[in-house]
């Protein structure tokens, strides 16, 4: 009932009763943070945000909070540089990755990564990948980027001989991808990748994989003994 009547006795909030408990939250977040000038945003209890609009406001929070980055890294199209990409990003968790083979020098990543909210943490992670020779742009605050580039895996890519679809779910765990990485033979080579993270036990991750004949078998094998549940794509 508190709650309600300090909606009420605001009259610069727009939140009806069911909204009342998460704007009477925000209030005491602000008093016990001795928050100024800062623009903060709620939401509303009860029925009143669809699960369309949370999906949006979850994909965006992160970020807001500075506690996950959006880059772009340059990375040269060679066998195991993806695996030493990952290595560079040490502690910090992967929550989205995509790639899609492109012919040529370079091959560019689309990759999420959650970071410490102090700034300084964000600057020493992108100064250390271009130390180590990667093209690294952090955009963060590019809209278009947010809104569409991470969806734009691509489709079929000309000239991609041996490639095979799965669908892979595996734990939601630091170390996963590069576990997963691991179990790729020397010869194999990833032609799509598109990973995001759903904040459930497991992940469910889309790759292409280039695997020459006779060394699909013993990769699915491998899949197998560490327990990845996986399905072959290449018939959807």
């Amino acid at each position: 009932c508190a709650a309600v009547k300090e909606v009420f006795d605001d009259t610069r909030s727009i939140a009806e009763p069911a909204g009342a408990l998460a704007v009477a939250g925000m209030k005491n977040y602000v008093r016990r943070k001795q928050l100024h000038a800062q623009t903060l945003i709620t939401i509303e209890s009860g029925a009143n945000v669809n699960f369309e609009r949370l999906r949006y406001i979850s994909e965006r929070y992160e970020i807001g909070e500075q506690t996950e980055i959006i880059l772009a890294a340059t990375l040269p199209e060679r066998a195991g540089r993806l695996m030493r990409f990952c290595r560079d990003l040490k502690a910090h968790d992967v929550t989205e990755f995509n790639y899609r083979f492109h012919p040529g020098q370079t091959a560019t990543v689309y990759v999420r990564v959650q970071v410490q909210a102090e700034k300084r943490d964000q600057r020493a992670l992108l100064a250390h990948l271009k130390k180590q020779g990667f093209g690294v742009v952090d955009l963060s605050d590019n809209e278009l980027a947010k809104m569409h580039v991470g969806h734009m895996v691509g489709g079929h890519a000309g000239g991609v001989k041996h490639e095979v679809m799965y669908r892979v779910e595996m734990p939601e765990c630091q170390g996963a991808l590069r576990k997963f990485l691991s179990l790729l033979d020397p010869a194999c080579n990833i032609s799509l990748f598109h990973y995001r993270k759903a904040g459930g036990a497991y992940a469910n991750v889309f790759v292409g994989l280039q695997i020459p004949p006779g060394k699909r078998v013993s990769f699915e094998k491998r899949m197998k003994q560490v327990k990845y549940t996986f399905y072959r794509e290449q018939a959807n």
